[in-house]
């Protein structure tokens, strides 16, 4: 049995010029470049190597309000100040978590769940703050937003990142991932 190194990892979209949505909330830019054969860009292989996802509530609202069944197979913890219960459509499938982000993440390795995925712009910054991100996987799309919510801000420290691949889809759409150099 192989041992999988412990990994917080971001797989997320933004646009030209930084944003994961559009000024109202928006993500129908996502699907401005055809995708006729519904190539999933690394998604897939990225859920079967986590152990379990860490959302916003901001995230976890906005994919409640998709029209699909629950998307995800893997335990989800939504990080929230604000929500204290879910409908009961969600109960069983998503727990409430609040608090000290390197508490949860040890909280959460100690349940077994050391590969996490961690999803939704606060959030990812949150852990960016807290230098706990060990892994980008950042796909870009080729449109200008010109506003919206951005996938960086501030950091009270510059982390640095090692290029690991860059890959190009439907030759217009760039893939990149980095690997956290600490």
């Amino acid at each position: 049995m192989t041992v999988r190194n412990k990994r917080n990892i971001v797989f997320i979209a933004k646009s030209l010029d930084g944003y994961i949505s559009d000024r109202n909330g928006g993500l129908d830019w996502l699907q401005s470049i055809p995708n006729p054969k519904n190539i999933d860009m690394g998604y897939s292989e990225l859920m079967e190597n986590i152990d379990a996802i860490i959302m916003g509530r901001v995230t976890f609202e906005t994919v409640c309000n998709f029209d699909i069944d629950w998307p995800y197979s893997k335990p989800v913890y939504v990080l929230s100040k604000t929500l204290k219960s879910v409908k009961d459509a969600y109960k069983g499938k998503i727990e409430l978590i609040n608090g000290d982000l390197k508490s949860i993440i040890n909280n959460l390795n100690n349940k077994g769940y050391k590969r996490l995925y961690i999803d939704g712009g606060r959030t990812i910054q949150s852990f960016l703050r807290e230098d706990l991100i060990d892994e980008l996987i950042i796909t870009t799309i080729p449109v200008m937003l010109g506003g919206g919510s951005s996938l960086f801000s501030e950091l009270p420290i510059s982390l640095s990142f090692k290029h690991v691949e860059t890959k190009i889809f439907l030759d217009q759409i760039v893939q990149s991932h980095y690997l956290r150099r600490k």
